[in-house]
């Protein structure tokens, strides 16, 4: 448990942010953590709020190893799944590989597809056309399979509540295996086996696995059936961590190990799909998760945004001489998606500007006929950037009015959608983010529905950004041997995010300056300690530069990391927030 302390930084974008700094419970833990691993107080406090209270847990959490990967058939039904494929190998069958159509359904259909066409002759994979079809299992594709003689469906990252589609194709005698990993609704589909972790009664010890982990679980689990060697499925862990990075999982217990070792296999032998996008990156540097969700994970997902999601597929099986050509293709898709992005959130952004009602709404909902669908979601969170309320950006599709929700920290936008369901067609999704369909006639009752159920529900706190800090410190604190510990904290993600720190009464040297576009650059010290002088750069910071100029003291938050410039390195704070001391 944590204690939380509250503060309150300048408003930046009209928005006052609130510093929250977390406090172990209990310091004798922290005492008892710090005597067992040998290590100073800063690292035993950064332990504590990752949940770790042993010296096994920190072995596990420093030292992961492919040995700590469950086994696969402590999921419900995994046995169920692996003798129905034996079955279709056996019989000669004809099976579909379905997968959605974002990164984390194609790289779990690029993973299953290889691993089981070794296997499988008659095998082909399906993703569906987001606009015609939508997101999850359609009608359409197991028309496809019929007309086409295929007897399984394996559907990945998808499926979970595809009740009437599970009954449509058995009604054809198609079966199915469900790989998912999303919340379950009352009645699970009636398919062959249903994987997900999520399931009330499914003992698997980890319940965070992304949707192509569960395809994962799926190879890794056939491998131990048929006595293969595991390293066989190991092979595609650089497409299990990107799924990782782009799903926004937890990056804990198993796929924490997941993502260890899959990084170290992008950063010494990726796919030739995924060389090629880093290629185009030119990535030099080592790379860790941001790299994949910031630059690997939004070209894979322009695919299914703008074209096709099979596209995306194509790249990730492709080999090297095919790469290539692939990953120009989505890299020019990419910025084509990059440039209706912008103009949209403009356009939502000059909306909201002109409504006079704006300030007074808790929630956003904006619907434009002629916005691309495919970019919805991004556009709900550029709002959420800007205004910091629940928000919902519909356009229309076949139709109907459809589109994506984003949600702030803490707020369950999902229920909130549930609890307006009377005016939807559609829905799906979890907490932070769902998607939705409704008939273009209903779209302004569910606008005051869902600010009602919004407003019914919301504290006012969630609506206030917040700024997470792990601890306190002083920049004397700051040395080598805390930046080679912090290093192996890594890979970061949810659960387990690059630890931030606080500094108060922070002063500039005299060097402080602007450079680039407005980013602040400072040789930073703390006064009545023992003067360490550390580089710091804020990005987009320049309208700070006369609190340093009238050597005004501060208190900053930040990251920290070492600096490489021209063979020499350097510690450098990375400034997130400042405000007056």
């Amino acid at each position: 448990m944590l204690r939380v302390t509250a503060r309150t930084d300048l408003k930046t974008n009209g928005l006052e942010k609130k510093w929250n700094i977390h406090q172990a419970k209990q310091a004798e833990d922290i005492s008892s953590l710090q005597a067992s691993l040998a290590v100073d107080e800063t690292i035993a406090k950064l332990l504590s709020l990752r949940g770790i209270k042993s010296f096994d847990d920190a072995k596990t959490f420093f030292r992961p190893s492919l040995d700590m990967l469950h086994d696969p058939f402590l999921m419900k039904g995994m046995g169920a799944a692996i003798e129905r494929i034996i079955k279709a190998i056996a019989n000669h069958e004809k099976v579909m590989i379905f997968g959605d159509y974002d990164v984390d359904g194609t790289t779990s259909v690029a993973l299953v597809y290889s691993f089981f066409r070794k296997y499988i002759p008659e095998i082909r994979y399906y993703i569906p056309d987001r606009y015609a079809e939508g997101y999850g299992i359609s009608f359409k594709s197991i028309d496809y399979a019929e007309e086409n003689n295929y007897s399984l469906i394996i559907a990945l990252d998808c499926g979970i509540k595809a009740n009437d589609k599970i009954d449509y194709a058995n009604s054809k005698n198609i079966d199915f295996i469900i790989c998912d990993h999303h919340l379950p609704g009352d009645e699970i589909p009636k398919a062959v086996a249903v994987l997900d972790p999520k399931q009330d009664d499914c003992p698997y010890p980890y319940k965070e696995l992304a949707g192509c982990g569960i395809g994962f679980k799926l190879a890794q689990a056939f491998c131990i059936q048929n006595g293969m060697d595991e390293q066989e499925v190991f092979d595609y862990l650089d497409l299990v961590v990107t799924s990782i990075a782009a799903d926004i999982v937890p990056i804990t217990g198993e796929n924490r190990v997941l993502a260890h070792f899959g990084l170290k296999q992008l950063n010494a032998d990726p796919r030739p799909g995924l060389k090629a996008l880093l290629a185009l990156n030119k990535q030099e540097k080592e790379l860790d998760i941001n790299t994949l969700v910031f630059t690997i994970a939004p070209r894979i997902n322009a695919a299914g945004r703008i074209e096709h999601g099979s596209k995306a597929v194509e790249l990730l099986i492709s080999n090297t001489d095919e790469a290539t050509e692939f990953s120009k293709k989505i890299n020019e898709t990419n910025l084509t998606r990059r440039d209706i992005d912008i103009s949209i959130t403009d356009e939502a952004f000059e909306t909201l500007d002109r409504d006079p009602i704006t300030p007074f709404k808790k929630s956003t909902v904006l619907f434009n006929p002629s916005w691309h669908k495919g970019v919805v979601g991004i556009v709900a969170s550029r709002m959420i950037e800007r205004y910091y309320k629940p928000t919902i950006i519909l356009t229309e599709s076949n139709g109907m009015a459809t589109g994506s929700a984003r949600s702030v920290k803490d707020f369950d936008v999902y229920t909130a959608i549930e609890n307006c369901s009377h005016l939807l067609e559609q829905f799906g999704g979890h907490k932070f983010a769902a998607g939705l369909s409704l008939k273009t006639g209903n779209i302004k009752a569910f606008i005051e529905a869902f600010e009602h159920e919004v407003s019914r529900t919301i504290k006012p706190e969630m609506l206030i950004p917040t700024v997470e800090i792990d601890l306190e410190i002083l920049l004397d604190d700051i040395n080598d041997k805390l930046i080679r510990i912090l290093n192996q904290f890594a890979p970061h993600g949810p659960h387990n995010m690059t630890p931030v720190f606080c500094s108060r009464g922070v002063l500039d040297t005299g060097f402080a300056r602007l450079v680039g576009n407005n980013h602040l650059k400072l040789e930073v010290y703390q006064p009545n300690t023992k003067l360490t002088k550390l580089e710091a750069i804020g990005f987009n910071k320049g309208d700070y530069l006369n609190f340093f100029k009238r050597n005004i003291p501060v208190d900053i938050v930040y990251k920290i990391k070492v600096n490489e410039f021209r063979g020499a390195t350097s510690i450098q704070l990375l400034i997130d927030e400042i405000k007056a001391s």
